[in-house]
């Protein structure tokens, strides 16, 4: 009896794993290509075979080889002690410890930041008191600050380990991008923002706030984004090679049966299997990304070399990925130019 028990258990389990074996194939992103071109290769007499593409995006250059160089304060620690007086004493304090001279890249914005927004005032108050050599050699700190502030912010955004995780690439998920939120585009939205308000000379920061939408960055999926678009332009890559290898169906005198019939399979493997899928990572695209290209747009002029050609070969990479349904669906328009739809 108890052999019997454990052959049962045994055969139950087997079948429990082949069972979801099955399922897991079922909800492969790659299932719906797969069905679409085994359809349009027997439609198209050319066969039923499929490739299952590799997708592989390009990651970003890694953060250290990335970040900007920013030169040491120039204010020592005697200047420091001549600042009593002034609120800004205690930020230079922060700058200037070991914890501040370690601190991660968005801690040393912050703080920079911070000196930016005081720093008048002080230099008002010691101008007033008498002390015109300090004043102005903090004024001279000052300008230094804000001419680095670019690159600053870059090392803290670009350039951070947040930034490089939102591009990491995540494996092609045929619940994607469905399963997505809006938290990371809310994320990137207020950073440029911010951005754009230091760079204007608005200086203030909200400390607790920028980290977390930095956290939240990490976890954005930009690198997920590129390899679903390209997985998905590498099927219709294949779909496009079976119809041009087929050519126009129709002629001025001849309309085969492949015509009446390759019009039902578009509607129902592609419009209603594929689409709605890629109409989804369309608006995934126009709407992750832009703000993401606004805040390279601000900090053009402190890019670095090796992030320009790496942001360059992504843009161009994605424009045409984002266009490939439409590109197919011009290629069965040509496929079916000469063919009587209403018949």
């Amino acid at each position: 009896m108890e052999t019997k028990l454990k052959h049962f258990t045994a055969t139950a389990a087997f079948l429990i794993t082949v069972l979801l074996l099955v399922d897991c194939a079922e909800e492969n992103a790659d299932t719906a290509f797969q069905v679409y071109l085994e359809r349009l290769g027997r439609t198209l007499d050319l066969g039923s075979q499929t490739r299952v593409p590799h997708a592989s995006v390009a990651r970003p250059p890694r953060p250290g080889k990335l970040r900007l160089k920013i030169p040491a304060d120039t204010l020592n620690t005697l200047d420091f002690m001549d600042l009593r007086g002034c609120e800004l004493q205690v930020t230079i304090g922060k700058s200037n410890s070991s914890l501040g001279r370690l601190a991660r890249d968005s801690q040393k914005l912050l703080l920079a930041l911070e000196f930016l927004h005081l720093a008048p005032a002080c230099i008002d108050y010691l101008t007033a008191a008498g002390e015109l050599e300090l004043a102005k050699k903090l004024d001279q700190a000052r300008r230094q600050k804000l001419e680095l502030l670019p690159s600053l912010i870059f090392n803290a955004t670009l350039a951070s380990e947040e930034f490089q995780a939102f591009w990491r690439p995540a494996p092609v998920s045929k619940e994607y991008p469905a399963n997505t939120s809006s938290a990371v585009i809310t994320a990137l939205e207020h950073i440029n923002q911010a951005s754009a308000r230091w760079l204007a000379g608005n200086y203030r920061a909200d400390n607790q706030s920028f980290e977390l939408q930095l956290s939240e960055v990490a976890g954005g999926d930009g690198g997920q984004l590129w390899r679903a678009l390209l997985h998905q332009g590498q099927w219709l890559d294949s779909a496009n090679a079976k119809l041009e290898q087929r050519g126009p169906l129709c002629t001025a005198t001849r309309r085969p049966q492949s015509a009446e019939i390759l019009p039902n399979v578009v509607r129902k493997y592609f419009i209603d299997g594929i689409q709605p899928r890629a109409a989804m990572l369309g608006r995934r695209y126009h709407q992750l990304l832009p703000p993401l290209f606004a805040l390279e747009h601000q900090l053009r002029t402190k890019l670095p070399a090796n992030y320009l050609v790496w942001s360059e070969s992504r843009n161009s990479a994605l424009k045409v990925l984002a266009g490939k349904p439409k590109q197919h669906v011009s290629r069965l328009q040509q496929t079916l130019a000469n063919c009587r739809m209403d018949s």
